[in-house]
């Protein structure tokens, strides 16, 4: 027994040590405010301790010393005014001494004078958009977990769920001032670290403010239950020196002039493709799902969807402005014209629906500046070639040590490189090596373009995406009939087309990869073999 005392009453004095190093505490932050927030939970709490040890010490030696066996009685008196005044005075005294450095952290909390940066935060069904008003830099940013491992298909990543595109960058040893609104319902802007938690309300700024003092990654999350992908809006802050700040925004501001060269140029297929992939997967693909499919009655599917397959106009301005009485928001002021361009043509051509029609950055460009929709639609790019994409001015995660997250890889229409900038590989000495060098090959371009629909197993979501392992097509000697299913996809399945997607080299290899994987053994299909199917096409 004396040896359970003991241990009790040495972890009881080491906890003030090793609170640090558990859950338990809240964590002691990184910024002078939320030191003096810990300090102040810490004081309050050793005080709530000492009440608690000597009310419930009062209590235990009363029931056991004052007990009816022992021959106690109580004793019979209406009141004791000494008694009542001691224990009134007592709490109150508590109360203040309480009180006195509480005031002095509320009023440190408040205090918002001489900011170095301002930066306002606004809350989004379900990401954040951050907005620099000294520098005029301002983006969204998302959850970048891929979608694969919330279906627990991949092996979880150190940072599951709390991981985005773009975090938000900040200087050490400056005092940023944070404004929190709402662009839709309650959401609420909370980082641990830096002891900062507003609620984000539309028609409201509320404010706070944090001075970070060592560079590092510190993530948070919204705290208001603010819908059905409340858990998928973290928050990621990125603390630099000052230096590498100044070096992050100049280069933002630079990302700037390519990206106004990229909107007015034409861009092709492939290219609006691959970017609007990547685009509906961070911004999309949590209502309409990786496939298309949807979520139906609140959100509709987009594969076979009379929006998707219908007017070009009637889509963009969907898009771009949304539809009242529905979740569908307005993402004119979310995303920009390479963007909005992007994720339109990719949605009119991917889930089986390839309409072969593109929506170029230039046309939206045209839209913004007060173009009615004919005229802007009608709006001609520059001549195509003349630079290569460069992307859209999103920031870049700067160099903090901190791994990029995966881009989600599920939607069934994924596009690689252009067919142009693949080169061909150089000959294998040996049919094994050519073997083995297209399996590699093709592996990369299965886990990219088809895993998200026929499983990395082979064994696909039955009946719409059916297995590859054992399957006829895949095992017929003669591959002509799978090179055709590849390439022009099946009329009335979720199949796609991917002649246009894909280059030979590519097709090959890929093809290749699902008849000699899952235990399918085939022989080699080469770019010439796609290449004659092509030309038979055109033929």
């Amino acid at each position: 027994m004396r040896s359970v005392q003991s241990t009790l009453f040495a972890l009881l004095a080491a906890s003030t040590t090793v609170h640090a190093e558990t859950t338990l505490n809240m964590p002691q932050g990184v910024s002078t405010f939320s030191r003096d927030v810990y300090q102040l939970h810490m004081t309050v709490f050793w005080i709530c301790v000492v009440i608690g040890v000597v009310v419930f010490g009062a209590m235990f030696y009363s029931i056991v010393h004052h007990r009816k066996s022992k021959g106690a009685k109580p004793a019979a008196f209406h009141s004791h005014p000494v008694l009542e005044i001691t224990w009134t005075i007592i709490p109150v005294i508590i109360l203040v001494v309480m009180a006195i450095p509480a005031t002095r952290v509320l009023l440190n909390m408040n205090n918002y004078d001489q900011e170095d940066i301002t930066i306002k935060i606004t809350g989004y069904q379900w990401k954040w958009h951050y907005e620099y008003m000294e520098d005029g830099l301002k983006f969204f940013s998302n959850l970048s977990t891929p979608f694969l491992q919330m279906q627990n298909k991949e092996p979880k990543s150190e940072h599951y769920l709390r991981e985005v595109d773009h975090p938000l960058v900040v200087p050490v040893h400056k005092k940023i001032r944070f404004l929190i609104t709402s662009n839709d319902v309650n959401h609420a802007w909370w980082v641990p670290d830096l002891a900062v938690k507003r609620d984000a309300i539309a028609g409201i700024i509320n404010e706070a403010w944090t001075v970070i003092d060592k560079p590092g990654v510190y993530r948070g999350q919204c705290a208001e239950l603010c819908g059905i992908h409340h858990a998928f809006m973290p928050i990621v802050v990125v603390a630099l020196s000052e230096q590498g700040y100044q070096d992050w925004v100049a280069q933002q501001k630079g990302g700037g002039t390519n990206a106004a060269a990229d909107t007015v140029r034409e861009w092709t297929m492939k290219e609006l493709m691959d970017k609007g992939e990547s685009v509906y997967n961070s911004i999309c693909a949590a209502c309409h799902q990786p496939g298309g499919v949807g979520n139906p009655p609140t959100f509709p599917a987009l594969k076979g969807s009379k929006i998707a397959l219908g007017a070009v106009a009637d889509h963009v301005n969907i898009v771009v402005n949304g539809k009242n009485g529905t979740a569908m928001q307005a993402f004119k002021n979310q995303l920009s014209d390479i963007e909005l361009a992007s994720v339109i043509t990719y949605e009119r051509n991917a889930f089986g629906n390839n309409t072969g029609s593109m929506v170029q950055p230039v046309q939206l460009k045209a839209l913004r500046d007060g173009k009615s929709m004919d005229e802007a639609l009608a709006t001609k790019p520059s001549a195509a070639g003349a630079t290569p994409p460069q992307g859209t001015p999103a920031p870049s995660t700067p160099p903090t040590g901190e791994k990029p997250a995966a881009t989600t890889q599920a939607a069934p229409a994924a596009a690689t490189a252009p067919a142009a900038a693949t080169p061909a590989p150089a000959a294998p000495a040996s049919p094994e090596d050519a073997l083995k060098a297209a399996m590699t090959s093709g592996e990369q371009v299965y886990l990219k373009t088809c895993v998200a629909c026929h499983q990395q197993n082979g064994e696909g979501l039955p009946p719409t995406f059916p297995s590859l392992k054992a399957s006829p097509l895949v095992k017929n000697s003669d591959p002509a009939a799978h090179i055709d299913r590849v390439l022009n996809g099946k009329q009335g399945t979720a199949m796609v087309a991917f002649k246009e997607q894909l280059n030979d080299q590519e097709l090959a290899d890929v093809i290749t990869y699902e008849r000699n994987s899952w235990g399918n053994q085939s022989k080699l299909v080469t770019p010439d073999q796609i290449k004659t199917a092509r030309q038979g096409q055109k033929q």
